[in-house]
């Protein structure tokens, strides 16, 4: 009983731990791992879709927020974006202009 109220405890200290911690080191390469289909590990495309790896974060946070805006064409892009805030969006743009060019 008591280790259950302790395990308890600890669980609901998580979200303010992450926080004081500047939230999850790892965010933008977890989230990222869902755009491996399409545009490759880390971003480096062997298909037809663009590479992300090596892109400026800026552009890639912009084009995704257009897409989440609808104000960029796509097939399937405008609804994967409307599942990202713009922290998580963020995060994402992050790692892939972290990532080497295809090539490099």
């Amino acid at each position: 009983m008591i280790r259950n109220a302790f395990f308890v405890a600890a669980l609901a200290a998580l979200p303010a731990i992450a926080a004081a911690q500047g939230g999850n080191p790892t965010l933008g390469r977890d989230l990222a791992a869902g755009c491996t289909h399409c545009h490759g590990t880390n971003g480096v495309s062997a298909g037809v879709t663009e590479s992300l790896a090596g892109r400026p974060q800026g552009q890639i946070v912009s084009t995704l927020k257009h897409f989440r805006e609808g104000t960029k064409p796509a097939t399937i892009m405008h609804q994967i974006s409307k599942g990202y805030t713009d922290e998580q969006i963020a995060a994402i743009a992050a790692f892939f202009a972290a990532q080497p060019p295809a090539g490099k």
